[in-house]
């Protein structure tokens, strides 16, 4: 395999519902303890699936033919929607189910961390859960020895080492996992979304442990619904949709961005009057939309770290003076967060409007918006005279996705707190003497 770590040729997975046979003795029992009992399978609740899955009533193939390969030392986000295989993917080339047919070949010893605890045994203490791990990935004890220590200062819990894990917390639980996990020096780590159990700042120091262990040549494949720590983190992004390979790519935001244009949230960010709406001699809108300075229309999602520029276009019969033509801007909570209106500024600096067709814009300032999704509406009126198209009523309607860009600081993995998110230069001052 060369430089190829991972190969995955034609993999796929079929589950049988209600049956026996989920690939694990743990859930086989589980199955079969709920049917004696006559209680719902645990093992069978699986998301939502779509029909086109299914080959019978009783079955659905939860990966399809899927095929890859991972260079040592990559980082790979694996994306998707709940229920698209991920979960499913990172179990079986950990080895904690079987595939139903395809091909796997991996070279180098892997560590997994894909539930709260896996791998541990809940009588131990976290010390011998250490030694247990350790044993399992093929280490001497005199590594782990070597480890010990940093693993312990890591996940904090020096005073609960001697503790059966079976009483931490679900935080403790995951940080320890992750520590052994990741200092056990695999050759392939596999993390599935599991640090979402963990506090911000654990979080933040899981994410910096992962891109150590990418700089240090090892292989990271990483699962997670957060875009921004995928777009950090990763050097290549595959996507998976209903158990299939959609997308594959060293360029980690065309899939990010490909990715969330397959949501039921997508929305596109223009609007275009083809019904000769808003009829009106002062201002009858025509388009509406986030574009770059000249004209091109920017794709959903969107970095915030991009210039962004407000398009208006519309067509007038009759000069007015009164004449107001902007946007209104709301978040997800449908909070007003400004109105902007190109007579905002002083009168000398007001675009000209003229008989015909006006094109005016205005920009959104790289790293002022927070990430999310925006609702602007247009604003239209003669000022104190009369509303043309109000907000809130009967205005056309654009909306505005921001994911990512957020800023270069190594602390902002994840959506800032507040409303707005802008990054304002900070620097050091010499004050002298008065």
């Amino acid at each position: 395999m060369s430089d190829t770590v991972i190969k995955v040729e034609n993999l796929s997975k079929q589950y049988q519902l209600g049956t026996i046979g989920s690939g694990t003795l743990y859930r086989d029992l589980q199955s079969w303890w709920a049917k004696v009992r006559g209680k719902e399978d645990p093992n069978t609740q699986l998301g939502k699936w779509d029909a086109s899955q299914m080959d019978s009533d009783k079955s659905f193939w939860a990966l399809k033919e899927v095929s890859f390969e991972v260079k040592q030392g990559d980082v790979l986000g694996i994306i998707g929607r709940n229920g698209a295989g991920k979960s499913t993917l990172l179990k079986i080339l950990s080895r904690v189910t079987g595939p139903s047919s395809g091909a796997i070949k991996i070279k180098g010893r892997v560590a997994s961390l894909l539930e709260v605890g896996t791998g541990f045994h809940p009588e131990l203490s976290g010390r011998e859960n250490i030694y247990l791990n350790g044993t399992i990935l093929g280490m001497r004890k005199t590594e782990i020895d070597r480890k010990f220590d940093e693993i312990v200062e890591f996940a904090e819990i020096e005073k609960f080492i001697d503790t059966p894990v079976k009483r931490y917390s679900s935080g403790m639980y995951v940080r320890l996992a992750f520590a052994v996990a990741a200092h056990l020096d695999p050759e392939i780590l596999i993390v599935d979304e599991v640090l979402a159990v963990g506090d911000v700042e654990f979080q933040k120091k899981c994410l910096g442990k992962m891109r150590d262990v990418g700089n240090e040549g090892r292989t990271v494949l990483f699962v997670s619904h957060n875009m921004v720590a995928i777009e950090q983190m990763c050097r290549s992004a595959l996507l998976l949709e209903s158990g299939r390979l959609w997308h594959q790519s060293n360029n980690v935001r065309d899939i990010i961005i490909k990715y969330l244009n397959t949501s039921s949230d997508a929305k596109h960010a223009s609007w275009v009057n083809d019904s000769d709406q808003y009829s009106n001699v002062y201002f009858q809108p025509l388009q509406f939309f986030i574009g770059d300075r000249v004209g091109n229309r920017i794709s959903m999602p969107t970095s915030n770290d991009k210039e962004m520029y407000v398009h208006i276009v519309g067509k007038t019969e009759q000069l007015d003076g009164a004449l107001q033509v902007g946007y209104a801007l709301y978040d997800e909570s449908e909070r007003l967060i400004y109105w902007s209106c190109f007579n905002d500024m002083k009168e000398e600096q007001w675009p000209v409007m003229t008989l015909g067709e006006n094109h005016i814009v205005s920009l959104i300032p790289p790293r002022f918006l927070n990430q999310g999704s925006y609702r602007l509406e247009l604003i239209n009126a003669l000022y104190y005279r009369e509303w043309i198209n109000q907000p809130l009523e009967n205005s056309p309607t654009i909306t505005l996705n921001i994911q990512g860009g957020l800023s270069d600081s190594p602390y902002w993995l994840t959506k800032r707190p507040g409303i707005l998110a802008p990054v304002f230069n900070w620097e050091k001052i010499e004050i002298g003497e008065a």
